[in-house]
């Protein structure tokens, strides 16, 4: 299985873990103020809500144009009574909401609702369903619910006991030993802490295989190679790395659900700073392996470690664990992030286990490595084959140095590496790492090659035939296999197949007119479309087509896997391109808007002054979701047409997503 694929999966598992927690709906006391009225009299049906603790419910008494769902009856049955005017909500809050941009009335803690009645018969029948909206600005997170009542009066009311006996009998199990009674429970049970754990775990051996966090494993070995003058010594060393590992993590991140949130880990994934660091980093590494230094501290600092052993050595290999969790988290982050989420709302206790079997994993094969760094003592300490290990890690460090790079370039529009450059500097890398495999190429410290073993001459071909398969890409073949890991095709200047397309496009795509921040953002594969909002909705009015949303971003390696697999599908391509208005919401984005359009979130109470914090915020407030890609297709109204979906790379369910949502628009018109 392709190593993203494994990454994602795990993913995917862990975020559909994050989601299904189960919010429980407010407990609602649904009676009359007077419990036997009489024919004629006018009594109230008083609705009182226990609302949960961070969630607010929407009372009905504001303009239902604003977009929360308003609390109303649903009547069932009013037989022997008439309704008296509509729901009255008693003494509610009220609040000005930026993103609805009008005020709100709503509960929180408590509430209560009236609706008067004129009893007519003295064998009334009052049933219905109670519809409302429950709200967190925390979670950020708004869930509709449904709450039955039924009251009945004289007559009715015998006949509603003896139904209620019926349908618990059916519901009795006659099996059952004891004579114990099972009871329905309407609630659904919460998620399994457990299982959360299991699959923060997974999450953590999966982060392994993510490409910053694989090649800092040969660098734990060489930390602790010879530092242990005892077997005891290195597993107390072996330990404390592996336990700070697991302090950081859960302590940086207990401490940034607090304080930042998850947007954090959005910086420090796509921020120029973060990156350029672990560029700088994984250069500085990369030399180090191809033998032009050797990584050693100072000889001064050494022999004070030596002459404090204890303290030293503990503050060296904390160091050394900061280090690995720093460097690794730009891998790490949309994991670490998904954990954050789930602190919202007050669950301080989840992610704070969360991201310790995350980090348990995580830690678990650096500290056997720094267990067992005899596994290489036994070897040369330079030249053989360990130090042409090194090499080759260095060669690969050096390639992977230039996708952090790629990142900061393509949030800041630098143009300094675009694709083909990227590409040119990729098919050199590897072309020399195959002629060193080879044995044409001697680096420092490496031992004369008398003969090509088997094993290195496989690697060499399987070197040979990737640069091979990378040079099409500097003409613009789309290289779906490496899609996640290069640059855009909109940054390649000269794409053979992309002139090739627009030659032969037949349909007409183009637009009403022109969008915003059209000269620094684009669409893949020729696509037309818009990069604002509000501007693309209403085109697709002006259009009569819905709206397809792409929650995006510069640094999203799924994103450009996702257009590069799935996007370049023809029939995928066609359908974008001639059904839908398409709108690219780049969340990391730092292009800095007027001040007249800052506005500050209902969610985490910031301004949001870029394109990008002001698309991220409306992903997770109108759509209560913070991951990309993730795919929304809407009506005129801003109403759902399908569900929405994230990362799909199964053309034909991705097709199907689009012709459902097609074919739902069309019965809506």
């Amino acid at each position: 299985m392709h190593l993203n694929k494994i990454v994602l999966l795990f993913l995917l598992l862990f975020t559909h873990g994050l989601q299904a927690q189960v919010i429980s709906p407010p407990q609602w006391d649904i009676a009359l103020d007077t419990p036997e009225p009489k024919p004629g009299e006018e009594v109230s049906l008083v609705f009182k809500a226990k609302i949960p603790v961070n969630w607010y419910i929407y009372s009905n008494d504001f303009d239902p144009d604003l977009g929360p769902l308003l609390t109303e009856i649903v009547w069932e049955d009013t037989t022997g009574l008439n309704t008296v005017g509509g729901l009255k909500a008693i003494d509610p809050k009220t609040k000005y909401e930026e993103i609805w941009e009008g005020e709100v009335t709503y509960f929180e803690k408590e509430g209560e609702f009236r609706q008067q009645l004129l009893i007519e018969s003295p064998d009334a029948l009052i049933k219905g369903t109670l519809e409302y909206q429950m709200c967190s600005d925390i979670t950020n997170q708004c869930i509709n619910y449904q709450e039955e009542f039924s009251i009945a009066l004289g007559a009715a009311a015998a006949q509603q006991a003896q139904a209620d006996k019926t349908d618990a009998a059916l519901f009795d199990s006659p099996q059952d030993s004891g004579g114990s009674e099972d009871k329905i429970s309407l609630e659904r049970p919460e998620e399994s802490l457990i299982g959360f754990l299991i699959i923060a775990f997974l999450a953590g051996l999966a982060a392994l295989l993510t490409p910053c966090v694989f090649p800092m494993i040969p660098m734990t070995v060489t930390f602790f190679t010879g530092r242990a003058n005892s077997k005891i010594q290195g597993f107390r060393n072996a330990f404390i790395y592996g336990f700070s590992i697991i302090a950081i993590y859960t302590i940086a991140g207990t401490i940034v659900a607090g304080v930042q949130g998850p947007e954090f880990a959005n910086w420090l994934s796509t921020h120029w700073i973060p990156n350029v660091f672990f560029f700088a980093i994984f250069i500085f590494f990369a030399l180090a392996f191809l033998g032009l230094f050797e990584i050693n501290l100072p000889t001064g600092f050494v022999n004070k470690i030596d002459a404090r052993a204890d303290k030293g050595g503990m503050i060296g290999i904390f160091f050394m664990a900061f280090t690995l969790v720093l460097v690794s988290f730009s891998c790490t982050g949309p994991i670490v992030g998904s954990i954050l989420i789930s602190s919202a709302g007050g669950a301080l206790l989840k992610p704070i286990l969360g991201m310790f079997a995350f980090s348990l994993a995580f830690a678990l094969p650096f500290t056997m490595f720094a267990i067992f760094p005899e596994w290489l003592n036994s070897l040369p300490k330079s030249g053989g084959w360990l130090n042409s290990v090194k090499v080759v890690l260095g060669f690969l460090e050096l390639a992977l140095a230039f996708k952090f790079l790629s990142i900061a370039d393509q949030v800041y529009h630098w143009g300094i590496l675009d694709r083909e450059i990227y590409l040119a500097i990729w098919i050199v890398i590897f072309a020399l790492l195959g002629v060193y495999l080879l044995g044409k190429l001697r680096l420092p410290h490496d031992s004369p090659m008398e003969y090509l073993a088997v094993p290195r001459l496989l690697l060499a071909m399987v070197t040979f035939v990737f640069v091979l398969y990378m040079v099409p890409g500097m003409w613009g073949a789309p290289l779906k296999a490496l899609s996640g890991y290069l640059p855009p095709l909109s940054s390649h200047d000269f794409d053979l197949v992309k002139i090739s397309r627009e030659n032969s496009l037949s349909s007409d795509q183009s637009l009403d007119e022109v969008p915003k921040y059209a000269d620094f953002l684009h669409f893949p594969h020729g696509i037309q479309g818009y990069f604002d909002y509000d501007q693309a909705l209403a085109a697709a009015r002006r259009q009569g087509k819905p709206l397809f949303i792409d929650f995006t971003g510069h640094g999203c390696v799924n994103c450009r896997e996702m257009e590069a697999r799935v996007w370049s599908d023809p029939r995928v391509l066609k359908r974008l391109k001639e059904d839908f208005v398409m709108v690219a919401l780049y969340i990391d984005e730092r292009y800095e808007l007027p001040e007249s359009e800052w506005y500050t979130s209902s969610y985490d109470n910031k301004v949001k002054r870029t394109i990008g914090k002001q698309n991220a915020d409306f992903q997770i407030t109108r759509f209560n979701n913070n991951a990309q890609p993730y795919y929304v297709i809407l009506d005129h109204d801003e109403e759902l047409l399908v569900s929405p979906i994230a990362y799909e790379t199964d053309i034909q369910k991705f097709i199907d997503f689009l012709d459902a949502a097609s074919n739902e628009f069309a019965g809506r018109q």
